[in-house]
């Protein structure tokens, strides 16, 4: 009785926001009133009210792309590969998708004795209209196993159509916006992360209007509790990493490093033989890493690219040897590589996920295959190729966080229009690549006005996890004085503690030992 009761409390505050009846969350669109004259009175069966006034049988049959808003959940089965298995077929179903929201597990809401819920959403266009739309995603339900059963149950897969163009739809079988929206934070936390903050966007400025409060969905979502609900029982952002969840806010993660170069800047050489490949791999193991990151290719200012086939001779041998010791349990193995045909092989062999510190640029067809493979991608800042990226035109900078944000988005954004969902990326800043020390420090310090910047064009681009890699770098040389990398784990503590506190959610260092007892002090500092 004390649960129906609070579900009815909850559910009458939802209703007073959703006519903006005394929203307490400030508005994020100060100078903007995304009211319309759009009636709240009852409507008939079959009523449509487009925006701006558009016929609901114009939109039926336009053949001109509209864009729309899918939401997906799943609690039954393996709930990450029946996301997968949707996004392929709606793609294959000619809905074309630009953008994808974080990914979410969720506590279950109305019938809650059920497994807990993934839930995002995605956005995109198709040439489908609305019932055509619906028609097409309840095919793809049916192809990934979801039958009849109980109203707010167990599912493998649910699709629901959020939006669509800038109409207002009410038919016996479709409404949109999605009646439920405004109740719902398992369906609001994506929708936002798909929105920008500085609404610029034409299309994103109806949906707002669509939400019926002067702030949009912003103001919705805020009343519901907004940001300070993630992280929480009921809502959790999480990254799929095989068929586990990565709750990257819990606490820092560390990254080792294993360099298998005869030239890498601190430790090349020392690490070619499998033995003593091994042997390493298990004592970062030992001192605490999450992830072993395992490069054959240097990309230390001005190293000789090598090509493939030569990397993979480097890497195939200890990869299959580190895969098999027993101490690999439940930890993650990083390919480090900008090569597609690399990144293919190394996941064949047991890599867990790829860092590229191109972004995909030195061979954009890592970028698909990536998509293919299914796991997580580093995309990394760097402007030109280890040989080019000191050069003097590519250290200008005029707001160094900005530009960097900017150019770090549009490495998302191909990865995203490639097929590797938001919910697998990992974003680096690109710490002593295309920077002076002046620059690298900047970052450090700005990592949140970088997250920012992104979301200003995407709020879940602002929300995915930073890996910062500037583990015995030689700006902290310079700072310190100190010639010899390995002399500079002291100021590579310092370095990332401060990192943390800005927002970086995975350390990339050496001295792992080092790193994980400079996480755990930042995190417990934070809590």
């Amino acid at each position: 009785m004390l649960h129906a009761k609070e579900t009815l409390r909850k559910m009458y505050s939802v209703a007073k926001g959703y006519y903006c009846g005394g929203l307490a969350a400030p508005s994020p669109f100060p100078a903007l009133d995304l009211r319309h004259s759009l009636s709240s009175s009852r409507k008939a069966p079959g009523f449509v009210n487009p925006c701006r006034a558009r016929s609901y049988a114009h939109i039926a049959g336009r053949s001109a792309d509209q864009e729309i808003v899918i939401a997906l959940g799943s609690n039954v089965g393996d709930r990450i590969s029946s996301f997968d298995r949707a996004l392929r077929l709606m793609k294959d179903s000619g809905i074309k998708i630009t953008r994808h929201a974080c990914l979410y597990e969720t506590a279950p809401e109305y019938v809650t004795d059920q497994p807990r819920f993934l839930n995002s959403a995605v956005r995109g266009t198709t040439k489908l209209g609305p019932h055509d739309l619906l028609k097409k995603l309840k095919e793809i339900e049916r192809d990934i196993g979801r039958t009849a059963g109980i109203r707010y149950g167990p599912r493998p897969i649910d699709l629901d159509i959020l939006l669509y163009g800038d109409s207002q739809i009410s038919t016996e079988t479709l409404t949109v916006p999605h009646e439920r929206i405004h109740e719902r934070q398992f369906v609001l936390a994506p929708l936002v992360d798909l929105l920008g903050s500085s609404a610029d966007d034409p299309m994103e400025k109806s949906w707002h209007s669509l939400s019926k409060c002067s702030g949009g969905f912003f103001d919705v979502w805020n009343e519901l509790g907004g940001e300070s609900l993630t992280g929480t029982q009921g809502i959790k952002r999480v990254m799929a990493v095989g068929n586990r969840l990565l709750d990257w806010s819990e606490r820092t993660l560390v990254m080792g490093v294993l360099n298998l170069t005869p030239d890498s800047f601190s430790d090349g050489g020392k690490f070619q033989e499998v033995e003593a490949a091994v042997a390493q791999a298990k004592l970062l193991i030992s001192e605490g890493a999450d992830i072993i990151d395992i490069g054959a290719q240097s990309t230390r200012p001005s190293a000789t690219r090598l090509s493939a086939s030569e990397e993979l001779e480097r890497l195939v041998p200890v990869l299959d040897a580190i895969v098999k010791i027993p101490e690999m349990e439940g930890k993650l193995i990083s390919a480090d590589t900008f090569y597609g045909q690399v990144a293919a092989e190394a996941v064949k062999r047991g890599a867990t996920m790829i860092n590229d510190v191109s972004g995909g640029q030195l061979d954009p067809s890592i970028l698909e295959v990536v998509a293919e493979l299914g796991v997580p991608y580093v995309t990394m800042h760097m402007r030109g190729d280890p040989s080019t990226m000191q050069s003097e035109q590519n250290l200008q900078y005029d707001d160094v966080c900005k530009e960097v944000a900017s150019e770090l988005y549009t490495r998302l954004r191909e990865a995203e229009l490639s097929g590797i969902p938001l919910w697998r990326i990992v974003l680096d800043p690109g710490i002593g690549f295309s920077k002076k020390l002046r620059h690298n420090l900047e970052i450090i310090k700005g990592l949140g006005s970088i997250r920012k910047e992104m979301g200003k064009v995407s709020l879940g681009a602002s929300h995915v996890p930073i890996l910062l890699g500037l583990s015995r770098k030689s700006f902290l040389g310079e700072i310190c004085n100190r010639a010899d990398p390995v002399e500079r784990d002291a100021a590579t503590v310092a370095a990332n503690a401060a990192g943390i506190r800005n927002g970086a959610n995975i350390l990339r260092v050496h001295n792992v030992g080092y790193g994980v007892d400079a996480a755990k002090v930042s995190d417990a500092l934070r809590m």
